[in-house]
Order: structure tokens, then C-alpha cells, then sequence
């Protein structure tokens, strides 16, 4: 009776022994996957983050900045003969809306729409890295300037 009873006590001790053992090797292999996924991920955006647009044609050069609500940035090399930032933005599709009475009142940039009736948000216009006096269509291209559209509250 005794040797059934220890037989079983070694059975059990064994088993729960295995379930751990089997426990571990699971959740090790999970941790390492998900530490491949997110280093592969974190690389991509990195490498796309790091990349310019070249866009446009044209003795001119500037960069041009589009920062959305969640705060991702795209950046562009815009090549342009247009006197002002708005004709060269316009030009080249990164910027619609409509004639307000201080200017160009921008809605959509780089195909997203910030609309403050909708929440609250509009698109701010800065010169390198200054809130801009004049409206994007009234702003003088000038060569090597930072030109960056903001989404605000």
C-alpha cells in the first residue's frame, strides 16, 4: 500500500514537473517573438521616418514639414520657381482649402483633413520652427527654409 502511494506522490511530482518545464519553454518562446516583432517594427518606422520626398522642379529648394495629431512626422525636399510656399505647396497636391479673409485658410495637408468645426483642430503654419505671421500663400519662398504644418488645438 505504501509503495502504491509513493509510486503515485512520485507520478504526480513528475507530472506537475513536466507542466512547468512545458510552461516555460512557452511563454520563453512568446517573449521572443514579440521582442522580433517589435524590433522589426521599430526598424521599418525608423528607416521610413529617416527617409525625404524629393518633389517638384525648379532652381528653389526648401523643406517642407507635415506633423499630424498624433505627432508623426513626414518630410519633404520641395524644388519649386513659385514665388510663394502656398502656389509651391499647391502646386504640388500637399495642400487644399479655402480663400479666408487673411489668406489661404489650409483644411487638408498631405492628404489629411483637420477641421476645426469637426474637433477643434486646425492646421498651423510655421517658418522655421516660429509660428508664422502671414498665411502660407502670402509666405515668400526662401531658399533652405523649414516650412512645417502643424495639426493643433
Amino acid at each position: 500500500m505504501q509503495m502504491k502511494l509513493r509510486n503515485k506522490k512520485s507520478f504526480c511530482l513528475l507530472l506537475c514537473m513536466m507542466l512547468i518545464v512545458a510552461i516555460v519553454f512557452c511563454t520563453t518562446g512568446c517573449n521572443r517573438t514579440k521582442n522580433q516583432e517589435s524590433q522589426t517594427t521599430a526598424e521599418s518606422v525608423q528607416s521610413v521616418a529617416g527617409e525625404r520626398s524629393v518633389l517638384g522642379d525648379g532652381q528653389t529648394e526648401f523643406t517642407f514639414c507635415v506633423v499630424d495629431k498624433d505627432g508623426n512626422e513626414t518630410e519633404f525636399e520641395i524644388h519649386t520657381d513659385k514665388k510663394t510656399v502656398g502656389d509651391a505647396l499647391e502646386e504640388l497636391n500637399l495642400i487644399a482649402g479655402e480663400e479666408g479673409p487673411y489668406g489661404l485658410y489650409v483644411q487638408s495637408v498631405n492628404g489629411i483633413t483637420a477641421d476645426y468645426d469637426v474637433d477643434q483642430t486646425y492646421w498651423a503654419f510655421y517658418v522655421d520652427d516660429v509660428y508664422a505671421a502671414n498665411s502660407v500663400d502670402l509666405t515668400e519662398v526662401t531658399a533652405g527654409a523649414h516650412y512645417t504644418f502643424k495639426v493643433e488645438k
